[in-house]
């Protein structure tokens, strides 16, 4: 196809500046074309054809040069610097029209392929005023994406022919992991861990660090009770305790090749992704220290360890890009790497797949040392489909193969996870649905029972 081929291409296929004839502009001629034909049988005069024709084509020309001049008009986009992965964000495109006639108009926005894309916007851009038009979309993959051209199509006066103008307008959007869960920890916890029963509070007396004096209530331990408070007030008051802050947590992010596992929503890399920043989120809100480590076959991304809720920032702006890579995972690798980072005792929350962890033999020499001073947990999502495999009924041949394999596949795992919790190296799995609870509830376990 030569280049000008090419270029007529682009332009009816809305991606170039130029000017096309509208279906209206098409249907007129096809009409008189016909009219055409059916008075050519009645001997009709060449000289009428032409008048008419030149009449009919400077009529267009004329409502060309009628139409909006494209050095005129005015476009500009308003978008989110920031989105969260599968969450709808309104976009908005501004069209000015400073002109003296109204413009029927058609926009495209160059967002990626990616992004759920509702074009063309149509509408009316009244004269001598602008109109906003708002388009919501959703970014289904994470990452940082570079949104550049405009594409806009209006109509001339009567509508015959249609001006194209593209407009550049560089801007780049940051696709973070959803943060939904961490909202609702942040909005409610005691709500948000209420599925495992696990209380925010719930020390020894007299442990953790002193938060506030309260009115006593049943079911408080009198021990507590405030005398000096009650007796100014009153009424019975009494201490309340909380887990004490500045504790250390350190969590590892598996990006190997079994992270890339397809789930109901994401994967298993993008679940354990919202369940680390839910953990973060929960340690920084309380004080805590927090570090984040993302791994394959070699250290990825390091956060050293920080504070407040500002330090939340710093994580996501280090891992939204992280991606799952085609190797397998080297635990030896980041577990002597994290000797040399952290050594300071901490909570080691790690992120992974238990299968494939449980035959890595090498790495629990590793975790031995690592234990020694730190407290360690893998939280990896349940294999849904092996266990609707294993519960299945063994109706013909091949369904009882498959169940016994799946049966198998269940024991094996459930006795190497005792043979590697009779070192305290404790492994759990939970539901995709429920991955940051279950690590949150761990999190809020370790702190009231004082084991930092």
């Amino acid at each position: 196809m030569s280049k000008s081929w090419k270029n007529l291409l682009e332009q009816f296929l809305f991606q170039d500046k130029g000017i096309i004839p509208s279906k209206r502009m098409v249907i007129t001629f096809s009409i008189l074309s016909g009219l055409f034909i059916i008075a050519s049988f009645n001997q009709i005069s060449w000289t009428v054809l032409f008048i008419v024709n030149g009449f009919v084509l400077l009529f267009s020309l004329l409502d060309l040069m009628l139409s909006p001049n494209k050095k005129d008009i005015k476009v500009t986009r308003n978008i989110p610097t920031d989105m969260e992965r599968g969450l709808d964000y309104p976009f908005q495109i501004t069209v000015q029209n400073p002109t003296s006639f109204d413009m029927y108009c058609e926009i495209i926005d160059a967002i990626p392929q990616s992004f759920h894309r509702p074009f063309p916007l149509r509408g009316i851009v009244p004269k001598g005023n602008n109109k906003k038009f708002t388009y919501k979309t959703t970014a289904p993959v994470r990452g940082e994406y570079t949104v550049e051209k405009i594409y806009v199509r209006y109509s001339s006066l009567f509508g015959l022919w249609k001006k194209e103008i593209t407009f550049q307008q560089k801007m780049k959007i940051k696709v973070i992991p959803d943060l939904t869960e961490s909202k609702q920890y942040l909005e409610n916890a005691q709500k948000f861990l209420l599925h495992d029963g696990v209380q925010i509070k719930r020390l020894n007396s007299g442990a953790g660090e002193f938060a506030k004096i309260r009115s006593y209530v049943v079911g408080d331990d009198p021990r507590k009770i405030n005398w000096r408070q009650t007796a100014k007030l009153q009424e019975v008051m009494t201490n309340e305790f909380e887990p004490e802050h500045g504790k250390y947590v350190t969590i590892l992010i598996d990006c190997g090749r079994m992270m890339g596992a397809e789930l109901k929503k994401g994967n298993r890399l993008e679940k354990s992704l919202e369940a680390a920043i839910t953990v973060a989120t929960a340690a920084l809100h309380k004080g805590d220290y927090v570090s984040v480590v993302a791994f394959s076959k070699k250290v990825k991304v390091y956060i050293p360890p920080g504070k407040g809720m500002a330090h939340l920032q710093t994580i996501l702006q280090a891992i939204y890009k992280i991606e799952v890579d085609a190797v397998e995972s080297n635990y030896a690798e980041v577990f002597t790497y994290l000797q040399l980072v952290q050594k300071k005792r901490s909570l080691i929350l790690l992120f992974s797949d238990i299968k494939t962890f449980l035959y890595e033999e090498s790495a629990l020499i590793y975790l031995k040392r690592v234990r020694s001073r730190h407290l360690f947990l893998m939280i990896g999502v349940e294999d849904q489909t092996l266990q609707l495999r294993a519960k299945q009924e063994p109706a013909d041949l091949e369904k009882a193969m498959i169940k016994q394999v799946a049966q198998q596949q269940l024991l094996f795992k459930k006795k190497e996870k005792q043979r590697w919790e009779k070192n305290d190296l404790l492994m759990m799995e939970a539901k995709e649905e429920r991955l940051a609870a279950s690590a949150v509830s761990h999190y809020i376990e370790t702190l009231n029972k004082g084991l930092l």
